[in-house]
Order: structure tokens, then C-alpha cells, then sequence
């Protein structure tokens, strides 16, 4: 009887370990399909929180297939006592045949009713900010952003992170 009842409980505790696994199996598959449409995303982390206008932002990315369409996003993660509304910002494009653009992008950060837009938690904001949407790039390889700060201030305060995001739309 002490044998069947010891058989059991190592029966009952294989079974709680195996179901354990499966489902730690399913989370990381379901998390890693949430975003299949990602091609690229990184952030660069600002030190202190104070954005020098010397501190430019690279992101180098790699686009293999010219007929799909993308969306290309600016990533913002601020502190609640950055300073303005908006942040402007001088954006540079190379593409790998040699172009070169240079944008001036203004990033909305409240709303009409002067809240911070995006998501929050605390002090801390996370915005995306759309820069380029529909697009197909005209050659593969190496793509190369810059973003550098406009804001008419030498160091400006309360930018945690810069970051850019580059989407399929639609991807299967």
C-alpha cells in the first residue's frame, strides 16, 4: 500500500513537472508570434536623461525584400518632467546605394488636453511616434538613421530612451 501511494505521488509529481514544461513551451511560442511583423527595433539608452544635441542616436538596419510594405517608427521613452510638448528632431536616412535624407521630424507628446500621450507607468512614458508609413524601400542592405535632438537647448532633460522600429504591414 506505502508503495502504491509513494507511486502515485512520483506519477502525480512527473505529470506537474511535464505540464510545467509544456506550458513554459506555449508562452515563449505565443510571445515570440506576437510580434512577427517586427523587423527591427532597438533602443539607445540616453545617459542621465539629458539629451546632449553632440549625442546622436545611429540605428543600422537591414532590408532584404523590396516589394513588401513597412511602417517606420520612432520609439520615445520620456520622464514626466521632460520639459515641452513635442521634441523635434533632425532625421537622417542613408540608404545603401549612397541617398542621403535629412528630415525634421516633430514627435507630439500631449494631447489637446495637455496629457502625456503613449503609454505610461509612474513617470515614465513610452510613445511611438509614426515617421514613415507605406513605404517600400527602393534596395536592399543596409539602411542607417540618425536621429539628433532640435529642441534649441544644448542638454535637454527627461529623455530616457530614442529608439526605432521598423514593421512589415501585414505580415503572415
Amino acid at each position: 500500500m506505502l508503495k502504491r501511494k509513494r507511486n502515485v505521488i512520483l506519477n502525480l509529481y512527473e505529470m506537474t513537472k511535464k505540464i510545467k514544461i509544456l506550458l513554459a513551451v506555449s508562452l515563449m511560442l505565443i510571445l515570440m508570434s506576437c510580434d512577427r511583423n517586427k523587423v527591427y527595433e532597438d533602443y539607445i539608452k540616453i545617459e542621465d536623461g539629458i539629451w546632449a544635441q553632440e549625442n546622436i542616436a545611429k540605428f543600422e538596419f537591414e532590408i532584404n525584400d523590396t516589394s513588401d510594405i513597412y511602417n517606420v517608427l520612432i520609439n520615445l521613452r520620456h520622464a514626466s518632467i521632460y520639459p515641452y510638448n513635442n521634441l523635434w528632431l533632425f532625421v537622417k536616412s542613408s540608404a545603401p546605394n549612397g541617398t542621403i535624407n535629412i528630415d525634421t521630424v516633430e514627435c507630439l507628446l500631449v494631447n489637446k488636453d495637455n496629457r502625456w500621450l503613449g503609454d505610461g507607468m509612474g513617470d515614465i512614458w513610452d510613445i511611438q511616434v509614426p515617421w514613415k508609413n507605406n513605404i517600400r524601400f527602393s534596395h536592399q542592405g543596409i539602411y542607417r538613421i540618425e536621429f539628433e535632438q532640435a529642441m534649441r537647448v544644448k542638454n535637454l532633460p527627461g529623455v530616457m530612451d530614442v529608439g526605432l522600429r521598423v514593421e512589415k504591414i501585414n505580415a503572415n
